[in-house]
């Protein structure tokens, strides 16, 4: 049987700010995050299964990363807890605003790499993951493949 390649697509608004770096980006901003998440398996052969002929439900795609990235993500502002953006967290948070404290610089590059550790731990045994692709702007995106992580 062959090994194919999945890819489900998903989007949401992000805030960040890059703590002590020189540009723009030091500035707490947002983004429109694109999100390609690629599965690679075999599709299922067994004709008695009622997911016969997929590799993984789409749905079921959908449910890990909604729950690990989507809804978690979402309409929040990202900063790296290890600077003194914790002090501009914990205002924003006193107010009512969704804020995250991560342990990396919240850049796409970092993002990418906790978002796959958070996917793989969820996929099924059969189902590896391939690659992932985080669009930050229409121009500008990192990837994450398995293969260059081996």
């Amino acid at each position: 049987m062959s090994n194919i390649r999945i890819t489900k697509q998903f989007s949401f608004e992000t805030g960040h700010a890059l703590y002590g770096y020189d540009g723009k980006c030091k500035n707490v901003h947002g983004h429109s995050y694109r999100l390609d998440v690629t599965v690679i398996g075999q599709p299922i052969s067994d004709n008695a299964n009622v997911k016969f002929g997929m590799v993984i439900d789409f749905g079921d795609l959908k449910k890990i990363v909604k729950e690990e990235i989507v809804n978690v993500f979402d309409h929040a502002t990202v900063f790296n807890k290890n600077t003194p953006h914790v002090e501009l967290a914990k205002e924003l948070k006193d107010r009512g605003h969704n804020v995250l404290l991560v342990n990396y610089q919240p850049t796409s590059e970092m993002m990418v790499i906790d978002f796959a550790e958070k996917i793989k731990k969820r996929l099924p045994n059969t189902i590896k993951l391939h690659s992932l692709k985080l669009q930050e702007t229409a121009t500008s995106y990192a990837q994450w493949y398995a293969s260059d992580n081996d």
